[in-house]
């Protein structure tokens, strides 16, 4: 289960600059431990990104859903848990050479393009810092 996200929030996140959209993907990822994309019946979509075919994805369903018009009108936002993004997804697009937009705004840009070892080391980071924060709340 995701969380809530009102649409004032939704509307603020869309104006951040992608920098800032990249640190909130990670904070949000780390914290609900889950990837949002979108795919249809053939699979899961992707989207041409400074030059890339990346794999776009975003820290709730509302943002990906949102792409769904269009050529991408059957697409639905799916979760990956977290734990399947980073033993599979991750070290799978790295061997395919594929990469990934993070938390693409559409009319925008085109979000973070980023190679998987980069976004695992940066995933990992961010689990890393939520763990101390934890162990500092508990003493």
């Amino acid at each position: 289960m995701t969380y809530q996200l009102d649409k004032e929030q939704y509307e603020q996140q869309q104006r951040l600059p992608a920098a800032k959209r990249y640190a909130n993907f990670l904070t949000k990822v780390a914290v609900w431990e889950e990837v949002w994309s979108l795919r249809n019946d053939d699979g899961w979509v992707g989207v041409n990104s400074d030059g890339e075919e990346c794999l776009p994805v975003w820290p709730h369903p509302d943002f990906a859903q949102s792409w769904a018009t269009d050529d991408w009108s059957d697409c639905r936002a799916e979760a990956i848990p977290l734990d399947v993004w980073m033993e599979r997804w991750l070290p799978g697009m790295e061997a395919d050479g594929s990469m990934i937009a993070v938390f693409p705004v559409d009319g925008v840009d085109g979000g973070t393009v980023i190679d998987p070892i980069e976004l695992f080391d940066a995933i990992n980071a961010e689990l890393e810092a939520l763990a101390d924060e934890e162990e500092e709340d508990s003493k």
